[in-house]
């Protein structure tokens, strides 16, 4: 599904914020998941940046939580199918594994070779699930919590020293 008008206004406003966050740009990598919407994304970002938008890496380590059998279902059609299955997703969010798909544990174990990859300071344009991953390995969010934390689109998430916070 290609980004819809809104996240393209989205993706302008992210790079506005970030072009206040980080005077000398030259100082950052730049990396999305290789899907279509976050390239999309990340090429719209560079070019409110001021930047050539084709110009940074897609890096498959940071693609979205997968949910298996799961996947392009709603959460009432999920529930309707698998009621018992849900429930037991809500009670541990971290560790639940979907049928054919990852838990976040299994997500944060697949997302350490990427986040080592990761040399200089970056913008990274990816998931929600990776975020709220990112966040309980790099900012000291309970993995308990992490799940649940709402992402906010069209803003950015900024993870340094331990700590996070929403620009």
């Amino acid at each position: 599904m290609p980004l819809n008008p809104r996240g393209r206004v989205q993706a302008e406003e992210a790079g506005r914020r970030l072009s206040g966050l980080c005077p000398d740009l030259g100082i950052l990598d730049f990396v999305a998941s290789p899907l279509g919407r976050t390239r999309r994304t990340m090429e719209i970002l560079r070019t409110a940046l001021g930047l050539p938008p084709g110009d940074y890496r897609a890096d498959p380590g940071f693609l979205e939580l997968t949910f298996g059998d799961w996947e392009g279902l709603t959460w009432r059609e999920v529930r309707g199918r698998n009621a018992a299955a849900a429930r037991q997703r809500e009670r541990d969010k971290w560790g639940f594994v979907p049928p054919g798909g990852e838990s976040y544990g299994m997500l944060r174990d697949r997302l350490r070779p990427a986040i080592a990859g990761l040399r200089r300071p970056t913008v990274l344009v990816s998931h929600g699930g990776v975020a709220r991953a990112m966040l309980a390995m790099l900012a000291g969010i309970p993995e308990t919590e992490a799940p649940r934390i709402d992402i906010w689109q069209g803003r950015v998430l900024v993870m340094a020293g331990g700590n996070h916070h929403w620009v």
